[in-house]
């Protein structure tokens, strides 16, 4: 199951909206066979690895990273390719969240006479698909905000220059969890200040993520570079015509989802971006739409790289949040990884409640 969690891995960048699956086919205590879904719409890892060994599937036992699928979509239920070659066992790591397997794979399998095990390293298996759990499970895909800050948490300067404060090491580690989401996120305040594109550039990818931008009234300029290549997805707290023509001209969509207060509806946009098929969020914003989307609980993680240097109280803060009145009122994390990068520190923490 380790080496069908390895291949998975292979399909990180790639696999969206389908999850990341690896599989191995062992006969004999022998490895004859592996293969890991790649691509929406190409075969699935099951597919792949039957494909690798052919009639020695006879009777083998097959481990794989998540329930076989039951269901016709771009290509035919693996389940049903695994009756027909033959095999004697399945080893699954997890159970699928989809609501249209949801156990239908294993009870298949199990009708055929076919030895089904689920729950090996089930742990990995979900952490490498936590995106995809969390749509099938929650209608929403699973944020992970980045900030990088100074030792007292501040990620720029009064003036608002923050380039860099981290050292190369770090920056291109944020760039190689950009590339693993399905969409980079940030607002009209960081485009504004820093004019970024928003694009993985720092390691080899074999895509781009969808680019995101949150404008509440549509104030970015069309120049701005997070425009330049593919296209950008704006939501919009009101609508203004003009301005809508000036964005869809540079190959924006723009999306007008209005709360009350006139600001971009955070949660219904979450909810959109699920819909759309998208499983992780990298979002790298200011302190006022971090602050945003940890109030309106919308972050399910913190991925922080802090760096030993110091700004003082006159820089700006990671998040813009409401003023607390008690302790325990503070937003609680766990921490699940310390990781020195060069000179930086990247801390992974997260919310408690997630």
């Amino acid at each position: 199951m380790a080496r069908a969690l390895l291949l998975a891995e292979r399909g990180l960048w790639t696999t969206t909206p389908n999850p990341r699956v690896g599989c191995v086919i062992v006969q004999n205590d022998q490895i004859i066979g592996e293969g890991f879904h790649e691509k929406a719409g190409e075969p699935h890892a099951e597919v792949m690895a039957l494909r690798a060994v052919g009639q020695r599937a006879q009777g083998a036992t097959l481990y794989v990273t998540l329930e076989p699928c039951s269901h016709h979509g771009r290509t035919p239920p693996c389940a049903d390719a695994l009756i027909a070659a033959g095999v004697g066992r399945v080893v699954a790591a997890m159970r699928d969240p989809n609501p249209l397997v949801a156990g239908e794979g294993i009870a298949r399998l199990r009708d055929a006479d076919i030895m089904v095990e689920t729950g090996l390293m089930e742990d990995e298996a979900r952490e490498l698909n936590i995106g995809f759990v969390s749509r099938m499970t929650r209608g929403r895909p699973w944020v992970r905000m980045k900030v990088a800050a100074t030792l007292d948490g501040r990620t720029a300067l009064a003036n608002r220059k923050s380039q860099w404060i981290t050292g190369e090491t770090a920056r291109r580690d944020g760039h190689a969890w950009r590339a693993r989401a399905c969409a980079v996120l940030t607002g009209f305040g960081t485009v504004r200040d820093d004019d970024p594109r928003m694009t993985v550039r720092w390691v080899d990818t074999p895509r781009q993520p969808q680019r995101i931008l949150i404008d509440s009234r549509m104030e970015t300029s069309p120049k701005a570079r997070i425009f330049n290549g593919s296209r950008v997805l704006v939501f919009a707290g009101a609508d203004d015509a003009h301005k809508r023509r000036q964005l869809e001209d540079r190959g924006a969509e723009v999306i007008v989802l209005p709360n009350a207060g006139g600001k971009v509806d955070l949660p219904p946009m979450l909810q959109e971006l699920a819909r759309r098929g998208m499983n992780e969020i990298h979002v790298e914003s200011g302190t006022r739409l971090n602050g945003s989307l940890l109030a309106e609980g919308c972050v399910d993680e913190l991925l922080i790289y802090l760096a030993p240097r110091l700004i003082g109280s006159a820089g700006l803060g990671m998040f813009d949040l409401p003023e607390m009145t008690e302790l325990s009122q503070m937003p609680a994390l766990t921490i699940r990884e310390m990781l020195p990068l060069g000179e930086d520190v990247r801390i992974l923490a997260r919310l408690r409640s997630r």
